[in-house]
């Protein structure tokens, strides 16, 4: 039984109600009879505070057995979005990236592809001399775009370009994913010459946890080895993209921005409310109400 998100925990005190007309009926009070010579007049004195007493004690056990069947509003918090990808952004951030202002154009677009993806857990990992995950997974676009914005080049160094521990390090971020659609888009201008994991290794752990990893080469051709963001593209079941001005970066976004939504477990709870208190709290001031009533007429 439910009214306006209310239901009752025991719906069947309800059935309560039914024996106050029947009590009315067959539990008459028995008193002495008092005859007056004036019957009309007293009746007529005592008819509308004879309503009101009957209205009083109704109103009482109609209270008491409302709170008795113990009616609660429950709402039902879901503290995870229900559908979504999960994916990991991971972006260049060596000195080379200043070039042609690349950096700022790849945050800009990046922060752009952030806000439409409304139902999907993010995470960033940067590398220039070494990588490292500056947000792990999260729904919290808020924080996630503030943090990127914070990001400078130089952050993680300047002069190499450490792409396949990059790609290994934001691949365990997957580790304990249950999401059926995990994604890496993987940004830089530059290959790999910090040589601290072989592709080999990197494109492994990839496989290993199911991620299609989307590789974009920016700047010019020579700046960066497409053979090695294709192999990691094709390996993994993703695409190699190039962009050689912004408003190609911003159709690669856009494009891999179409990808569908997935399923993704979600925590729901729900919270239950108990309101019996304010129907007991009615039949206990309708009930004074009654006393003093009584006690006036007595």
């Amino acid at each position: 039984m439910n009214f306006y998100g209310i239901s009752f925990l025991f719906p069947y005190a309800l059935l309560l109600l039914a024996i106050y007309p029947i009590c009315l009926y067959f539990c008459k009070e028995k008193s002495q009879s008092i005859y007056f010579s004036n019957m009309v007049m007293l009746k007529s004195a005592t008819k509308n505070q004879g309503y009101i007493l009957k209205v009083l004690r109704f109103l009482v056990f109609f209270f008491l057995v409302i709170a008795l069947a113990n009616p609660v509003k429950k709402d039902e918090l879901i503290l995870n979005e229900n559908t979504g990808y999960e994916i990991s952004l991971i972006l260049d951030t060596s000195g080379s990236m200043l070039e042609n202002n690349k950096f700022s154009i790849a945050k800009e677009i990046l922060t752009d592809f952030i806000q439409k993806r409304e139902t999907d857990r993010l995470a960033l990992s940067v590398f220039a001399d070494f990588a490292y995950v500056a947000v792990p997974l999260t729904y919290d676009k808020t924080t996630f775009t503030y943090l990127l914005n914070l990001l400078e080049v130089g952050i993680a160094g300047q002069r190499q370009t450490a792409l396949y521990e990059a790609l290994y390090l934001s691949s365990n971020l997957f580790k304990k994913s249950k999401s059926k659609n995990k994604v890496a888009i993987l940004l830089t201008d530059g290959m790999d010459n910090a040589n601290t994991i072989p592709i080999e290794v990197a494109i492994s752990v990839a496989k290993k946890y199911g991620i299609r990893v989307y590789t974009v080469g920016i700047g010019n051709r020579g700046d960066f080895d497409p053979v090695s963001l294709k192999q990691i593209a094709d390996a993994t079941k993703g695409k190699f993209y190039e962009a050689t001005s912004k408003d190609e970066l911003k159709k690669i976004y856009k494009q891999i921005d179409t990808l569908g939504k997935s399923t993704i477990k979600t925590d729901q709870l729900v919270k239950k409310t108990y309101l019996y208190q304010y129907p007991l709290d009615v039949a206990i001031g309708l009930l004074f109400m009654l006393l003093l009533i009584n006690r006036k007429n007595s």
